[in-house]
């Protein structure tokens, strides 16, 4: 997944500031304890830190 579908993805779900926040604040506990942002910088494929993020806050599996 390209980093722009990733954040095309997040401001449909979640609304641009819910999304921004979610993205930097929101701890993710499948990628040690890193944020979303902390994730994708360090290299982490952008589609394992949405299903991660669908995950905890309970988003439809047909939307991820």
């Amino acid at each position: 997944m390209r980093l722009t579908e990733f954040t095309d993805l997040m401001t449909a779900e979640f609304g641009v500031p819910s999304a921004d926040s979610i993205l930097v604040d929101h701890v993710l506990t499948e990628f040690g304890g890193r944020t979303g942002a902390q994730a994708i910088d360090d290299g982490e494929d952008p589609r394992d830190v949405w299903v991660a993020i669908c995950r905890d806050f309970d988003v439809p599996k047909q939307r991820w």
